[in-house]
């Protein structure tokens, strides 16, 4: 494929499709390079990507985020904390816009005014209510991510404003 910007050939794994041009990493990143991040677990959920914006299933449901073995050292007092910010990564992305309408008020929009899924980082943050810990298994409410969703980190969080 050919970039739009810099009208070099491509690898289709390194350009995104944005607002229907081609644009590859070395033009949409200022020539740096990626970083090398590795999840730490995974989630368990009955939620699916629609064909629209936003998921299928109850989202009020519990979700359970399986920490891999390795994670357990960093479990320490966990259980203590009723409110936690799970950082993800989005795994099934889709075409992205740079403008659009917003679903929560129908206001047009960039990508950082919105929640969207289709952002070019593909990182996804949640504050989640902490329920119980099992083992390397937390079990959390008003999770937004999808079934099989990549767990990238955890941090202690706050009470959702919305």
């Amino acid at each position: 494929m050919i970039c739009s910007k810099c009208n070099n050939e491509i690898e289709s794994d390194k350009l995104e499709i944005i607002d229907g041009q081609s644009l590859c990493h070395r033009c949409l990143y200022n020539k740096n390079k990626p970083y090398q991040i590795f999840p730490i677990g995974v989630v368990e959920n009955s939620l699916e990507r629609e064909s629209g914006f936003g998921v299928k299933g109850n989202r009020n449901s519990t979700t359970k985020i399986h920490l891999f073995e390795s994670q357990r050292p960093f479990l320490y007092k966990i259980e203590d904390e009723k409110w936690i910010a799970v950082i993800f990564y989005f795994h099934k992305q889709r075409t992205i816009r740079s403008t659009f309408r917003r679903g929560l008020d129908s206001k047009e929009v960039g990508i950082f005014a919105s929640r969207t899924p289709e952002r070019l980082s593909r990182i996804g943050i949640s504050n989640v209510e902490l329920i119980k810990v099992e083992d390397t298994t937390l079990y959390v409410k008003n999770f937004d991510a999808i079934n099989g969703t990549p767990i990238l980190d955890i941090k202690l969080g706050q009470k959702a404003r919305w």
